[in-house]
């Protein structure tokens, strides 16, 4: 019997290996800053008209600034998809519509509580502490609802049946959206100053928003691990991701462990929406489409039903999100990332850090 020969993309991945696949997530950052030192980019006019051009690293370093504090919100939302998936091998296309209803309920709780831009900072601080665990644990509960009145019915249906009722609940919770707050987006007070430059990094501005999309976003992520990895909960979500008819075996309550997947993803939503209305200072219905859309995008990327993973794609997606639209146009930025995402699948089929599904293992 012969032997197979290697198709072309097993010998593309075994010619580029993983010096490939690092040459191709630097591609932009490594041709702008290029760009930027060789050709330069314009400042401003003198004033006879004439473009002042500056030869230096710090609209790369904005850029990539900009993008690591953006793609902190994605990141937060790929954890859900990741969860999710990694437990029922489902996507929840509802998803990015509780990113919505995070945001949504975050506004209204700052109109309760009179937050305004003239709140002091103790109460401001306070204030936004508490939307930030009434947000989580309405959109947590909103997510564990969706998970028992629309998946849990259809867990032994064919693999389409709950996949349309995703759609479905994405499509209900979109109208819940349209009729709470309009159709137009909605402006919130900019509570946080977010524009506001807190202090220079070799030339580079870093604003408040860098600073909370961040700084918000690090100890939810190590908090989750440490749930995960260090709690009796957090391992039997291990063992019902890896085999739940074994787990039902070992006496884990299999049905409340995947409820527990669907509360810590809306929990992350949550966080991730009121943490995007103090960035943006705006919000719309339709705002969860994007954002699904770049999350799981980021998901997929690092490794579907891994958690590190979600986070290093949803950073990368984020980067190259703000690179497409600061340099080439916003109507770019879609096509920028799926072909990012394309030459990941094709040197790195399982993502950056490899998959934690049933399939893979």
């Amino acid at each position: 019997m012969r032997e197979r020969t290697a198709g072309p993309l097993q010998f593309l991945r075994a010619k580029l290996g993983s010096w490939g696949l690092i040459l191709a997530l630097l591609a932009l950052p490594i041709y702008y800053t290029i760009h930027d030192l060789t050709v330069g980019y314009q400042a401003g006019l003198t004033a006879s008209g004439r473009p002042i051009i500056h030869h230096n690293l710090t609209t790369i370093g904005f850029n990539l600034v900009e993008g690591l504090s953006n793609g902190s919100i994605w990141a937060l939302i790929a954890i859900g998809y990741t969860l999710v998936y990694g437990i029922v091998e489902l996507i929840n296309f509802a998803h990015g519509d509780v990113f919505t209803m995070g945001s949504f309920t975050s506004a209204a709780i700052f109109g309760t509580l009179g937050l305004t831009v003239a709140t002091g900072p103790l109460g401001l601080i306070l204030g936004l502490l508490l939307t930030l665990m009434v947000t989580m644990f309405v959109t947590g509960s909103l997510n564990v609802l969706i998970e028992r009145v629309a998946y849990k019915p259809l867990r032994n249906a064919p693999k389409l049946a709950p996949l349309i009722t995703a759609i479905g609940c994405s499509f209900v919770l979109q109208n819940v959206g349209l009729l709470w707050q309009g159709g137009n987006p909605v402006s919130v007070p900019d509570l946080i100053n977010s524009g506001n430059t807190l202090f220079h990094i070799s030339g580079v501005a870093i604003h408040n928003r860098d600073v909370m999309a961040i700084g918000a976003m690090i100890p939810l992520v190590l908090a989750l691990n440490w749930f995960v990895g260090r709690t009796a909960a957090g391992r039997a979500m291990r063992a019902t991701a890896q085999d739940p008819e074994a787990a039902r075996l070992m006496g884990i309550n299999v049905n409340n462990t995947i409820s527990l997947a669907f509360m810590l993803g809306g929990m992350l939503a949550g966080a991730a929406g009121i943490i995007y209305l103090l960035y943006d200072a705006n919000m719309w219905y339709f705002q969860g489409f994007q954002a699904g859309l770049y999350a799981f995008t980021a998901a997929v990327m690092g490794g579907i039903g891994n958690i590190r993973g979600a986070v290093l794609g949803g950073l990368i997606i984020g980067v190259v999100q703000q690179l497409a639209d600061y340099r080439l146009g916003t109507q770019w930025t879609e096509a920028v990332i799926f072909v990012y995402l394309i030459l990941v699948m094709v040197l790195r089929p399982r993502g950056l850090i490899g998959e934690e599904t049933r399939e893979a293992g």
